[in-house]
């Protein structure tokens, strides 16, 4: 086993934590909110934040097998394979909805997707849901950075990188900063979720690309 690969191997299980701890944190948020509160529109447009949390539940209860199965019973239909695997773990409730969250805050289960990526979905989600709740989290630039720097070279899961094509992203509170063109700039969370499509945070941006970047927010 060569060292670059040990060193790999290193950086994806030195990932794992992070997911683990924004689950956790996103659980105990949602810790005490009322049945009415739970139906909330979340930013995924058609989806309530209970909904939301179901299908992070589902991304991590997925494995590799698990997923292709549901995608040959859906005919490749991927939106169909989403909405099933969500419908799974919604639960009868918004407390059983909750809980099984709850049970997966330390799952390594996930579909074919690098973990990375299942960080990126998680905080992303998080304030899909957070955000309409009037929820404030405080995340680590370290964090967000990764998660910035995964999305400006992938279209994986979300098209990312072809969203942001022909701007310049600069962070005012991090490292930050990709591409070339107009300018969009503010706070890494606030350019991760913009990148990833969810247009209320480019009032949250500076730049004369802003405007470009939330004409692309329906970009698949």
């Amino acid at each position: 086993m060569t060292d670059e690969t040990n060193a790999r191997r290193s950086r994806v299980a030195g990932l794992w934590p992070l997911v683990h701890a924004e689950r956790a944190a996103l659980a105990s948020d949602l810790a005490d909110l009322t049945e009415e509160r739970w139906a909330t529109p979340s930013l995924c447009a058609g989806l309530t934040v209970r909904e939301v949390l179901a299908h992070l539940t589902a991304g991590a209860s997925l494995n590799g097998v698990r997923w292709l199965a549901g995608v040959i019973r859906c005919r490749f239909d991927f939106d169909k394979q989403v909405s099933m695997r969500l419908a799974e773990q919604l639960g009868a409730t918004a407390a059983e909805t909750h809980d099984r969250f709850r049970r997966v805050v330390t799952s390594t289960t996930k579909p074919p997707l690098p973990v990375i990526a299942m960080l990126g979905e998680t905080i992303v989600h998080a304030e899909d849901i957070r955000r309409p709740l009037g929820i404030r989290s405080e995340y680590s630039i370290g964090t967000l950075t990764r998660v910035a720097e995964y999305y400006r070279g992938s279209d994986l899961v979300v098209a990312a990188k072809r969203r942001i094509v022909g701007l310049r992203l600069v962070a005012t509170d991090g490292p930050f900063t990709t591409g070339s063109g107009p300018l969009v700039s503010g706070t890494t969370l606030a350019l991760v979720m913009a990148t990833t499509g969810r247009s209320a945070y480019c009032d949250e941006l500076d730049g004369d690309g802003v405007d470009i970047l939330r004409d692309r927010r329906d970009m698949t």
